[in-house]
């Protein structure tokens, strides 16, 4: 017996502004963007102010708190890099590792970051820009063409290490790239899942292309739908 996949449909899906859809597995979590990144000043940025008030308030100490604020000051400059160069969507996924390296069950914790940017082209057709997406670029490996049901698709991978000055872990990052041209001919959309356990890598591309094969160009809900099944 199988049980039919269960889809929760958000507001942002009846956008009349939307240009894409697509669906996230479970283990994903979408990022308010547009929340967090609100301009000082602004009625959504008091309105943050309030929510994040009980995490302050629940703080055990003055520098704990000075703490949680550092954090979410580092956190906004990051998302405000991504939406500078056309990051539109970002979900932080949270898996649990069952196997480890030794083939034994560890339980751990994998963590990702899946992001989804616009990105301009030249005019040409949907198989030459898919091509060009990963010719172009330098350090792409594992390079695949799929025909997908919104159209023509590549993806590609890198593995990239933190400048040493940058003070971060110097952890290889595994960053699986799917590139998927607009109907419109004039642009593409990125999907990038990025992840530090790069010995998982096969299973992170058949995440990325389960997402990948979900996207859409044309609204695909009916007025007043509120959940798929």
């Amino acid at each position: 017996m199988t049980t039919a996949p269960h889809f929760v449909v958000a507001d942002s899906a009846r956008d009349p502004d939307a240009d894409i859809w697509f669906a996230e597995p479970e283990g994903f979590t979408p990022i308010p963007l547009g929340a967090l990144l609100t301009p000082p000043g602004s009625p959504d940025a008091d309105h943050l102010r309030a929510v994040l008030a009980p995490f302050l308030d629940a703080a055990p100490d003055e520098k704990a708190r000075q703490e949680f604020i550092a954090q979410m000051a580092r956190g906004r400059q990051l998302l405000g890099a991504l939406s500078e160069v056309g990051t539109v969507h970002c979900s932080i996924g949270l898996h649990r590792d069952d196997i480890d390296d030794a083939g034994n069950a560890s339980g751990q914790p994998l963590l990702s970051l899946f992001t989804l940017s616009w990105r301009d082209t030249a005019v040409a057709a949907r198989s030459v820009t898919a091509a060009r997406a990963v010719s172009a670029a330098e350090g792409h490996t594992h390079v695949e063409y799929f025909e997908l049901a919104c159209g023509p698709a590549t993806f590609s991978e890198t593995v990239r290490t933190p400048a040493t000055e940058s003070g971060l872990r110097q952890w290889p990052l595994l960053q699986i790239h799917a590139h998927l041209p607009h109907p419109d001919c004039t642009r593409l959309v990125v999907l990038t899942l990025s992840t530090t356990a790069v010995a998982r890598r096969e299973q992170y591309r058949a995440i990325l292309r389960q997402i990948a094969g979900t996207v859409g160009f044309d609204n695909p809900l009916e007025p007043g739908m509120g959940e798929v099944r």
